[in-house]
């Protein structure tokens, strides 16, 4: 069945737009009760970013779950991996965030976590579609659901990513710089490190409702670059708006995003953890330089298609525990259950600590290959895989590259374009190899 709502991450689109609506929150809630509570008596953890449309859809999923019989327990602002872990820890049936993620405040959205920390299944989200279509009908007043106030969801979260790293571990002698997007780490992440012993200065920690990502986070680290520069911290660590990725910046001010700290990540798991760690999932646009270094030190890289969604199901079906995205969606289910950027942060600190190395040292074992890419615009759905001139300019392409590149004609999942991306050692033939491979796919898609 093709589903109505419900996209890779969730139902995300513009405050005020359908369905991102207040009547059409207080129905979902509804309907999430009502398949809940097939499955048993139980609650729902909600907790949300910063976004001031946060008020309004915690009431109204809160409402919706309550007339469905289901008891709410309220989190207020929370980094999605922590919804994750406390519906683990709290034995609820469900865990809802309301978070646009890294999109600006008049975005907002919904994603939905299992009991056991992990995104809903297909089903699930099927089942739940279903019932939108039902008319709404409240349960007798006696069994409506409550609502509570969670007083200490931060300190449990705090605690847990501590955790995640050796108790005798800290980060004394250390400066961070941390950029937390004004969104949902802001009142979390600044104090793990802080306990941890580094000394932190913060930037992206003054939330208004509408601030959230504006000129600040993983999206936008230009100023945590100067900041670390300026005080010659050293490093920088930046989260999106809901704290479930993390880039970093080193001392000389130079960015490691995800495909470099997964590196790192993997490369810092001891013999023990290498176990589940020899394969490394990343996606069709990792990095052909992370391939290569990780090759070297014995672990194999297996391509997803983009989206940690797509991560994560073939991280579950080997088996393996480490993967993740240039964007930094870091996924280390040996540690937790989804993409978390302060837990993934940690692993490398740790690996700083345990090395003795600096960030820019331990990044330096990775040389990134230049990537050049264009979108070619499309009027009109074409298979361009079923283009010959397309597939034997690709095949000439290929061959130029040899095995010190490569080439990916990816259609979007998003916008009417066809991405055409080349990677290699040199950075002009790939330039030139990704023109000509597009003035070819533009002209063959011209003419079919």
């Amino acid at each position: 069945m093709q589903k109505k709502f419900f996209g890779t991450d969730g139902i995300r689109g513009k405050v005020g737009e359908e369905p991102i609506t207040p009547e059409f929150m207080l129905k979902l809630g509804w309907a999430v009760g009502q398949v809940l509570a097939k499955e048993g008596d139980g609650k729902v953890l909600i907790g949300k970013d910063t976004r001031i449309s946060g008020y309004m859809f915690e009431s109204a999923l809160e409402a919706g779950l309550s007339a469905a019989g289901v008891d709410i327990h309220l989190l207020g602002p929370m980094p999605t991996p922590a919804i994750a872990y406390l519906t683990r820890t709290f034995h609820a049936q469900a865990g809802i965030v309301i978070s646009a993620s890294h999109n600006p405040f008049y975005d907002n959205g919904i994603k939905f976590f299992s009991a056991e920390g992990t995104k809903l299944p297909d089903e699930i989200e099927l089942a739940i579609e279903a019932e939108l279509d039902k008319p709404m009908k409240t349960v007798d007043s006696a069994h409506l659901g409550k609502a509570v106030r969670v007083a200490d969801a931060r300190g449990r979260y705090i605690e847990f990513c501590k955790s995640t790293i050796p108790s005798s571990m800290n980060f004394k002698g250390m400066t961070i710089v941390m950029d937390c997007a004004n969104g949902a780490t802001y009142h979390v992440a600044p104090d793990v490190f802080t306990e941890m012993g580094a000394k932190v200065i913060e930037l992206g920690t003054d939330p208004d409702g509408l601030n959230i990502n504006q000129g600040v986070g993983s999206t936008s680290p230009e100023i945590m670059q100067k900041v670390v520069l300026e005080h010659n911290a050293d490093l920088g660590i930046a989260f999106d708006g809901d704290g479930d990725r993390v880039i970093m910046v080193d001392h000389k001010g130079e960015i490691v995003d995800g495909d470099e700290l997964l590196y790192i990540i993997a490369e810092s798991r001891n013999e023990k953890e290498r176990a589940c760690c020899n394969v490394v999932v990343g996606t069709l646009m990792t990095n052909l330089g992370a391939e290569h270094a990780l090759k070297k030190i014995g672990i194999e890289l297996r391509r997803a298609n983009v989206g940690d969604r797509y991560v994560m199901e073939m991280l579950k079906e080997g088996g393996w525990c480490l993967g993740g995205e240039g964007s930094g969606h870091i996924i280390c289910l040996d540690r937790t259950t989804t993409g978390d950027g302060i837990v993934s942060a940690l692993q490398v600190m740790a690996a700083l600590v345990k090395s003795g190395k600096t960030l820019h040292e331990l990044k330096s074992a990775m040389s990134k290959y230049p990537q050049h890419m264009i979108n070619v615009r499309i009027s009109k759905k074409t298979d361009v895989f079923a283009s010959k001139v397309i597939q034997d300019a690709v095949k000439k392409a290929e061959k130029e590259l040899a095995d010190k590149g490569r080439v990916l004609l990816r259609p979007s999942g998003t916008e009417p374009v066809v991405r055409v991306m080349v990677e290699g050692e040199d950075y002009d033939q790939v330039v030139r190899i990704t023109n000509q491979l597009a003035s070819i796919v533009d002209e063959a898609i011209a003419a079919a």
